[in-house]
């Protein structure tokens, strides 16, 4: 079975900036064959993922093949709680994000950690699937046990069309992660200036609307 890699980072700043890594990180470990071991197991193949897995493809003909045979494999759980949305969010499958929803995905679902779709989708950059996922409904504020809204993951990751797109759907910037920082304080912390603009802009806006 194929095994994905994720880590999520905590809101604090150390006192030099780091490049930003992706929310999810791909395994660089070397294979058995590489460290001169022989191949124990065959590869997996398309027929031998689970929807989960297909889901992070994009293999969307697999996944519906599943889905004529069991419809409830839409929402169903991995160990992590993640659902097949999740994970195509996540790797930003917008084709696989699109059909899922039409087969009754659940766009709201929480994984153990509240963790949503919104939130990998903005961790990752994925400005189309953040845009689609606000038209279901979800929660564009969803607070999660890693200490981030959606809003603070797409600033974290310096990805400017999420945080305008974020904006423009009612983000709040006054959530604050768990380290005390603002989405402006975190984009002032790591120096990320278009993040920075944009939600100057906004605020400039919102003040404009009041006045």
């Amino acid at each position: 079975m194929v095994h994905y890699q994720w880590s999520f980072f905590p809101f604090a700043i150390s006192t030099e900036n780091r490049s930003e890594e992706s929310v999810f990180k791909h395994s660089t470990t070397l294979t058995n064959k590489q460290r001169g071991n022989e191949v124990t197991a065959l590869p997996a193949t398309l027929d031998t993922l689970s929807v989960h897995q297909l889901a992070a493809k994009g293999e969307v003909t697999q996944l519906a093949g599943h889905l004529i045979k069991e419809g409830s494999l839409v929402n169903s759980r991995d160990e992590r709680e993640f659902t097949p949305l999740m994970w195509a969010a996540a790797f930003g499958e917008i084709a696989a994000i699109e059909f899922l929803l039409e087969k009754g995905a659940d766009p709201k679902a929480l994984a153990r950690e509240r963790e949503t779709a919104l939130s990998l989708a903005s961790s990752g950059g994925y400005a189309d699937i953040v845009s689609i996922l606000l038209k279901h409904g979800v929660d564009i504020n969803t607070y999660d046990w890693n200490g981030g809204t959606p809003l603070l993951y797409a600033v974290r990751g310096n990805h400017v069309r999420c945080v305008t797109t974020l904006l423009a759907g009612g983000a709040d910037l006054t959530v604050e992660a768990d380290s005390g920082y603002s989405p402006m304080d975190l984009a002032v912390a790591l120096g990320h200036k278009k993040v920075q603009k944009v939600i100057e802009e906004h605020i400039l806006t919102l003040l404009k609307q009041k006045a």
